[in-house]
């Protein structure tokens, strides 16, 4: 089962937490309106009683088996709202990617409850789960479900038809999809002609005993969130990159080094939409202390055969190699 870190998410005027045998009753009131389910695919009208504590049974399940996570939108103060939540699917030369759907009760429309649900749920399933991306459709002539998919950072990739079991029919979709570098796209690129930013970056290939190497992955609100790197960061005015290193390893992990444990190895260079990035990366086999993750990222020591299973910014793609020949 993946990392999916604290399952009661705040949302702004909303909060998200997981589905309770207790839902169905307001659940099913909320949902068992034509104007709710009209733009739903899936379910039918009129929806059934019996489905709502199905359907809330199938989602336990789902969880479970790492192959869904549904949530109950409520107000701070427990009032049920709605339902979002992410299936995951495996897509043949794509990978694993969530599908997200939701929906509001119509007393709970005009807020902007949809908009701030789907935001958080975007967030947290790129930086939690094992996923590419997250795809959605909805049905064209539902333009404030496409606002809020717009607004969660969801960009148009086509359109499509989609049976829509309450109407009986094949309705017409806009197909949307958001990766982790979208989000990352939310700063104004820079003027056409300014001069690109050199970004430094240390980074550290720890390797332990067993010749395993620690990665670490990036915490939810950080950029690339989701991602496995190598422990580092950037190296501030006035310092060397090995001080640097030093100075983030100590503050992310906790460790203890001194310069003389850091073996130059290799850089890599990358030309992100925004920045350049230069990035030393230093071997480390000896240090005081146990790496502890300081900064809400999660930690994994990975064998070197094992490294490209762990999805990675793009920057620290060329380094997998030559460490695999060095182990």
């Amino acid at each position: 089962m993946p990392d999916t870190g604290p399952l009661l998410l705040d949302a702004g005027p909303c909060r998200l937490r997981p589905l309770h045998p207790d839902d169905a009753t307001t659940l099913h009131h909320l949902v068992n309106d034509w104007e709710v389910v009209r733009m739903l695919s899936r379910l039918p009208f009129p929806y059934p009683r019996d489905l709502a504590d199905s359907w809330i049974a199938s989602t336990c399940q789902m969880q479970a088996d790492g192959e869904g996570y549904h949530f109950a939108i409520t107000s701070p103060d427990g009032v049920f709202m709605g339902c979002i939540g992410v299936r995951i699917h495996t897509l043949p030369q794509v990978g694993r990617v969530g599908i997200l759907g939701y929906w509001i009760g119509r007393p709970y429309w005009g807020q902007g409850i949809a908009t701030h649900a789907a935001t958080r749920m975007t967030r947290w399933a790129l930086a939690h789960l094992d996923i590419t991306a997250l795809h959605a459709t909805a049905a064209q002539d539902n333009p404030a479900s496409i606002r809020v998919l717009e607004h969660a950072g969801f960009r148009h990739c086509g359109t499509d038809r989609q049976m829509f079991t309450a109407r009986g029919t094949e309705l017409p979709v806009a197909r949307m999809e958001v990766n982790r570098t979208d989000l990352d796209m939310t700063t104004a690129p820079s003027p056409p002609h300014a001069p690109r930013k050199l970004v430094l970056v240390s980074a550290a290939a720890l390797i332990n005993a067993q010749g395993h190497i620690l990665l670490a992955r990036r915490p939810e609100g950080k950029s690339m969130a989701g991602l496995w790197e190598f422990p580092g960061g950037k190296v501030e005015a006035g310092e060397t990159p090995e001080a640097a290193l030093i100075r983030e390893l100590h503050e992310e992990l906790g460790l203890d080094m001194a310069r003389a444990c850091l073996a130059p190895f290799t850089f890599a260079s990358h030309a992100y939409p925004t920045f350049d990035l230069l990035m030393p990366l230093y071997i480390c086999r000896r240090w005081q202390g146990t790496p502890t993750p300081r900064e809400g990222q999660k930690l994994a020591w990975v064998a070197p055969a094992d490294l490209r299973t762990y999805a990675m910014p793009e920057a620290d793609l060329p380094f997998i190699p030559l460490l695999q020949d060095l182990l």
